[in-house]
């Protein structure tokens, strides 16, 4: 089978959102053949180059995202007065949508005009050889005010100034440079069995149009929905252009949703947004991401060192066993990991077991996570003071900052060998990996209640509302105090995720839906025999892996496969 993947800012590029799971796929499925069409998202992600390739990626075809390459296409009268029809009804459509957050979802006539006008400017540009010109140019920006001023057009969309127009017209014009791109050819997305975009939104653009012009069916996952993505940024723009914005967004979404022949939510939590985003349940097939189980295997099947000689546990620096008075939280820092109050936390945890202490390891990713890290230590410094065991020796606090990969925190499961209970302390969160990564090392968690966490936990583990130091502080101490409980629910957690969250079982899942999704499909090239008539599975799945049965062998046929037998005829009296 041969798959076209949509990824955007991700696969195949080096840290890319969502490139890891991309990765193990496609390795995973290495009967299968990929063409990968990327979109980037920004210079610096091109510049840090793509990951090693396995050899069963064909083609690799990219498009920047954030520079709109110039096309260089001139549009004559005709096509100019096309354009202005089809971009003033996908105006019109925004205009008149339904506001976010109304009880009225968007109705089937705003959401043909804007599939239709979507596929007309799909066709003007494949026509015309490009659409960057036009989606820059004043005439579009007087088509979206046109539609604006328009009887039926919403109060909000009415309201918009020429600035709103202009910022509007400016993100319409980044979200549909996809349509200008040479992708939708036979030998490019028209030669695949199947598209599959790695996310909604932008990404899944060209799985819309391959549909369109190819009939190739489209299988989209979200791991996060970027439609709620969308209603959740740009909060410093005027309530007009937010409107539109979303308007579009939405109406998009709801076109991807019901153009695609499966959706694949990665838990719950994403499913259920995308149910009230408008998607179809009995298209919705639930797949977890898969992580890889191996690197903490040692940690979670046998216990740190269990395996190792001395001398080799000395060389790793590792401790002999988990201290039972060590709490660990890992992951990224920044203000929606909520680590103040697991500060406040821990200072109640110290007041019912004094020798505990907390390694917060984790890495910043923006100067809003640095900042958040200085406040975090100028409070634990606060909080705790630094520990000595005498007058003349040196303390230190019961809390330490750590950075994943610095000394004696190596790997992940390093960090979760010397430790016996991993805490997670978010306000936000989708779907917690680290979570999982603690579970396959066989530990107790202590976890927030919020994203898919209860999902992903599903009983093996300690559930807290967010925000709530106390009930944080309770829970933690509840299992430092009973360690056989520690054990029980560590060993369920690891048999869990080992079921539910490895690479096996999503690329398994994956493999499956695509082989359902193609068979499901009519045929788009149905091969013909000498009198013209179709060859029903005259180009089997296999076709397209390389080997010896794609060569043409000659097979003995039976005679009574090949005579023409003589017609039966009835004599009319």
């Amino acid at each position: 089978m041969r798959i076209g993947l949509l990824t955007e800012g991700g696969y195949p590029y080096v840290g890319g959102e969502g490139g890891v799971w991309c990765d193990r796929l496609v390795r995973g499925l290495d009967r299968h053949e990929f063409d990968v069409y990327a979109f980037s998202n920004g210079q610096a992600q091109e510049d840090a180059g793509w990951v090693e390739l396995p050899p069963q990626v064909a083609r690799v075809r990219t498009a920047p995202l954030w520079a709109a390459e110039e096309d260089g296409a001139v549009h004559g009268r005709r096509a100019r007065r096309r354009f202005t029809e089809h971009y003033g009804e996908l105006a019109a459509a925004l205009c008149t949508a339904a506001e976010p957050g109304a009880a009225e979802k968007p109705g089937a006539a705003e959401a043909d005009r804007f599939a239709n006008a979507l596929r007309g400017l799909a066709e003007l540009a494949r026509d015309e050889g490009g659409l960057v010109a036009a989606l820059r140019s004043e005439q579009a920006v007087r088509a979206l005010e046109h539609a604006c001023r328009a009887p039926g057009a919403r109060r909000t969309a009415r309201e918009a100034r020429v600035p709103d127009l202009l910022t509007v017209a400016g993100q319409l014009e980044r979200a549909l440079r996809p349509l200008s791109l040479d992708w939708y050819e036979e030998d490019g997305l028209g030669a695949v069995d199947l598209c599959h975009a790695a996310s909604g939104g932008v990404a899944a653009l060209p799985g819309l149009l391959a549909r369109h012009f190819f009939g190739v069916p489209l299988l989209v996952t979200e791991y996060g929905v970027r439609l709620r993505t969308h209603y959740l940024t740009r909060p410093d723009a005027s309530p007009a252009a937010r409107t539109l914005l979303a308007a579009f967004h939405g109406l998009l979404t709801a076109e991807t949703y019901r153009t695609a022949s499966y959706l694949v939510p990665g838990n719950a939590h994403a499913r259920r947004w995308q149910e009230r985003c408008g998607a179809d349940r009995a298209k919705l097939r639930t797949i977890y991401p898969g992580l890889d189980a191996a690197p903490f295997a040692r940690v979670g099947e046998d216990g740190p060192g269990d395996r190792e000689t001395r001398e080799e546990r000395e060389k790793r620096g590792k401790r002999e066993r988990a201290d039972p008075h060590t709490l660990v939280w890992i992951g990224r820092v920044e203000p929606a990991k909520d680590l103040v109050s697991l500060l406040h936390a821990f200072a109640e945890v110290r007041a019912a077991e004094p020798g505990t202490r907390l390694r917060i390891v984790g890495r910043t990713s923006a100067p809003e996570g640095e900042a958040y890290l200085g406040h975090c230590r100028a409070l634990a410094a606060q909080l705790f003071p630094d520990e000595a065991d005498g007058p003349h020796a040196v303390g230190r606090n019961p809390v330490s900052f750590e950075e994943l990969g610095g000394p004696g925190a190596e790997t992940t499961a390093d960090v979760h060998a010397g430790a016996t209970v991993t805490v997670l302390s978010s306000v936000v969160e989708g779907f917690p990996a680290g979570l999982i990564e603690a579970m396959f090392c066989g530990r107790a968690t202590v976890s927030t209640d919020v994203g898919a966490v209860v999902e992903v936990i599903g009983g093996t583990g300690l559930v807290v509302p967010p925000r709530n130091p106390r009930a944080l502080a309770e829970a933690c101490v509840s299992l430092l105090r009973d360690p056989e409980r520690r054990a029980r629910l560590g060993a369920a957690a690891r048999a869990r995720a080992l079921e539910l969250f490895s690479v096996e079982q999503n690329v398994a899942a994956f493999h499956g839906l695509y082989l359902e999704t193609v068979a499901r499909t009519p045929v788009r090239r149905p091969v013909l025999d000498g009198a013209g008539d179709m060859q029903p599975f005259a180009a089997p799945a296999e076709a397209h892996v390389p080997g010896h049965w794609t060569e043409p062998t000659p097979r003995a046929v039976p005679t009574w496969a090949v005579e023409t037998p003589e017609p039966v005829t009835e004599t009319v009296r």
